[in-house]
């Protein structure tokens, strides 16, 4: 369920024209800009560019990179992007991200976003970078992470519902087998949990639980520091509970040394129009305390303003 409520039929010339009189005059007026772009749609923000590169012959896009900075700057160039163009975005930052990619957004899109939304970010990251998105994980990845991220990425995986139970168990015990002999980088593991639909990889992992007492994640938790384990322990956690992982991941952006706003800005702007709602209420029951107040306590300025606002508290 989706945070937002925007308004049915906003003029998109008047929203543009707004926005040029936030520029003008001295300094930038951002409450301005967070009221307009904080509560339209993907389809209704498209259409503003539109309005406001006819009107004034300008790319809006970049007039708001120009106009603010920090990380205000990063949300609402986020937010202003068309969705898939944006995801593009994310996922070429994440894997040129310094000292080593950022495997947490490959494998949240990749196991998270049905088949079709996940092609045509493939297809958005296609056209603006010129490579494949497989292509730069590979370049930029080695060993075991490479094959286990370059095969999230590749297949168009079958999305529907239907499984079969017999090969769960079957490839449940294959995996209690290799977490035995601690061969959890094992061709198998990575077979299952890149070309398996969600639905069967969940069945496995629950017959797993139940015929052997514990979670197969409870067996990733041993070397934090092995990027190929967490990459692995994220795909499990995305593809079991796409809700549940994302406030793990606010959670721990919010709570860590020095708040990690790149991934609070991640998790905001790409399902405030999926299931923030779903997610803002699972935060609260696991922490007792509202997302909103959290990020309020965490962030600041016309950043935070802006959250909230994607968050239906401004």
């Amino acid at each position: 369920m989706a945070t937002l409520i925007f308004p049915e039929h906003p003029s998109p010339v008047a929203d543009a024209e707004a926005l040029k009189k936030a520029f003008q005059g001295w300094g930038t007026n951002e409450k301005a800009i967070i009221s307009i772009l904080g509560h339209r749609n993907a389809v209704q923000r498209k259409l503003i560019r539109k309005a406001y590169e006819d009107m004034y012959a300008e790319d809006l896009v970049k007039r708001l990179e120009s106009e603010l900075s920090g990380d205000f700057e990063k949300v609402i160039y986020r937010w202003i992007l068309d969705p898939e163009e944006r995801d593009a975005v994310l996922l070429n930052v994440a894997i040129k991200h310094k000292p080593s990619p950022d495997y947490r957004v490959i494998v949240e899109f990749s196991t998270i976003y049905n088949p079709e939304e996940f092609l045509a970010v493939k297809r958005a990251y296609q056209h603006r970078f010129k490579h494949s998105l497989e292509e730069d994980i590979a370049q930029h990845t080695t060993g075991d992470l490479r094959k286990l991220l370059v095969g999230l990425a590749s297949p168009y995986k079958y999305a529907g519902g239907e499984m079969d139970v017999k090969l769960a168990k079957s490839e449940a015990d294959k995996l209690q087998d290799l977490v035995k002999d601690k061969a959890l980088n094992h061709e198998e593991v990575i077979r299952i949990i890149t070309t398996r639909s969600n639905a069967q990889i969940v069945a496995a992992l629950n017959h797993y639980k139940d015929s052997h007492g514990t979670a197969i994640t409870k067996h990733l938790k041993d070397d934090p520091a092995n990027d190929y384990l967490a990459a692995l322990l994220t795909a499990i956690r995305s593809i079991n509970n796409p809700q549940k992982h994302y406030e793990k991941v606010l959670r721990i952006a919010l709570n860590k040394p020095g708040t990690d706003e790149d991934a609070i800005t991640r998790v905001i702007v790409t399902r405030a129009e999926k299931d923030l709602n779903d997610i803002k209420d699972i935060y609260y029951k696991r922490n007792s305390v509202a997302l909103d107040h959290a990020i309020s306590n965490e962030t600041s300025s016309h950043y935070k303003a802006f959250l909230l606002a994607l968050l239906g508290k401004d």
